[in-house]
């Protein structure tokens, strides 16, 4: 089991890795959507934001507004590692169960672009 902060640099990795896509994939995939990751094994959840400009830093607290995130992602802290470094595909991921992603069906057809 990795550790809260494993995770947390495993989500700014993330946020690296998205601050690498052409500005044409985020013009035509992204839209302002807030993010919440919940570790499943840990018992935290971390709560972001989607935009254009990239993906806002991840943090483990709630937004003041206390709406839910639109796009509300459980994970286990090992497949959150392995995923982010390529050892894990999100569409087997996604398919065996491992991660559980709820949202529109038109934001996980955008995601499934991004990731």
């Amino acid at each position: 089991m990795a550790t809260v902060d494993e995770c947390r640099a495993a989500l700014d990795k993330l946020g690296e890795q998205f601050g690498e896509l052409d500005q044409e994939t985020r013009t035509k995939h992204v839209v302002d959507r807030s993010l919440s990751c919940r570790i499943t094994d840990l018992d935290v959840t971390f709560y972001g934001r989607i935009h254009q400009d990239g993906l806002q830093a991840f943090t483990d607290v709630p937004p003041a507004d206390g709406r839910p995130a639109d796009v509300r992602i459980r994970i286990s802290s090992d497949d959150l590692l392995s995923m982010v470094n390529g050892e894990l595909d999100m569409g087997r991921a996604l398919f065996g169960g491992r991660v559980k992603i709820d949202a529109s069906l038109g934001d996980l057809l955008r995601l499934r672009k991004l990731l």
